[in-house]
């Protein structure tokens, strides 16, 4: 028996980052949506007291780790260590989110797999434990689950979901290597040292514009603390935003800790547009389009 479940991947329409606490993460006020490019995560049961095994296809499948450091396999583990179950379960991902850019991709294994062990098992978990679990795994993991529009606070884990008022459309540029999230924050306390690091906060106008679907003023209002950090380590990332603004993206930015750049558009047609001069620009790796919100985790 087997159970599929696809899950998004998630651009930062705000990420306001606090300084660094004693534990080494930061407060965050984090605006999350989730846009339609989808892994999807393929749970099979194996034979009792065999444990877990994760294979991966599909673009850079080659730079997701198969090991007990996949979030997919860490899922499994503690959903079956709640639940007395011995996690004896093949894992397969079928992989379209970059790998390490930014999007979410590691996160939405984890949230997928999680509610795909739940199904294959039975193990009828709340709404909540599962939640509880993903804020275990990680910081992006809870929003993967629900999707949507969501503002993360604390590390990013303590969701609130937002009011949309309508879709929004963007284009993603994936660079041609990676950037390590704690290698960017790193970058980020680096380039903080000596000033006052104000307390994170949402935008009051960025709520509404997504509220209202209002996508000039979203544009008005994208920000996120990280870029600097991560033009700092990847000043190439400069190019490609200033390719997607000369073809006449509303807004450019890096989305979360990078390198994947992101673009707000108006509508499909100037999705295309935009994907187009970037794919020619010679500062990317490729380039995809897609549209949010869109739901969470779902069992197909």
């Amino acid at each position: 028996m087997s159970v599929t479940v696809r899950v998004p991947a998630k651009v930062n329409v705000q990420l306001a980052v606090g300084a660094a606490r004693p534990d080494g993460f930061h407060d965050l006020a984090n605006v999350f949506l989730a846009v339609g490019l989808y892994d999807e995560v393929t749970v099979t049961a194996r034979q009792p007291g065999s444990g877990p095994r994760v294979t991966c296809e599909g673009p850079d499948a080659a730079q997701v780790p198969l090991d007990g450091t996949n979030l997919a396999v860490r899922a499994a583990e503690a959903l079956a260590a709640r639940h007395g179950i011995s996690p004896d379960v093949h894992v397969h991902i079928a992989k379209d989110i970059p790998v390490a850019g930014g999007m979410a991709g590691g996160s939405a294994d984890g949230a997928g797999a999680l509610l795909a062990c739940d199904a294959l098992w039975g193990t009828r978990a709340s709404r909540d434990e599962l939640l509880d679990i993903c804020a275990e795994l990680g910081s992006d993991v809870p929003f993967s689950l629900v999707g949507g529009a969501a503002l993360g606070t604390g590390r990013g884990e303590k969701l609130r979901t937002l009011e949309t008022g309508g879709t929004f459309h963007w284009v993603f540029a994936m660079a041609s290597r990676g950037l390590s999230t704690p290698a960017v924050f790193r970058e980020f306390d680096r380039l903080a040292e000596g000033r006052d690091v104000p307390e994170p906060v949402a935008s009051p106008d960025l709520l509404t514009a997504l509220a209202k679907g209002d996508a000039d003023a979203l544009a008005a209002a994208v920000s996120n603390d990280l870029q600097p950090a991560a033009l700092s380590l990847f000043p190439e990332l400069a190019d490609t935003l200033a390719a997607g603004r000369a073809a006449g993206a509303l807004a450019t930015l890096v989305s979360g800790s990078g390198p994947t750049t992101a673009f707000l558009v108006r509508d499909a047609e100037s999705a295309r547009k935009v994907a187009e001069t970037l794919r020619t620009s010679g500062t990317c790796r490729s380039v995809r389009t897609a549209s949010g919100p869109v739901a969470g985790a779902t069992v197909l």
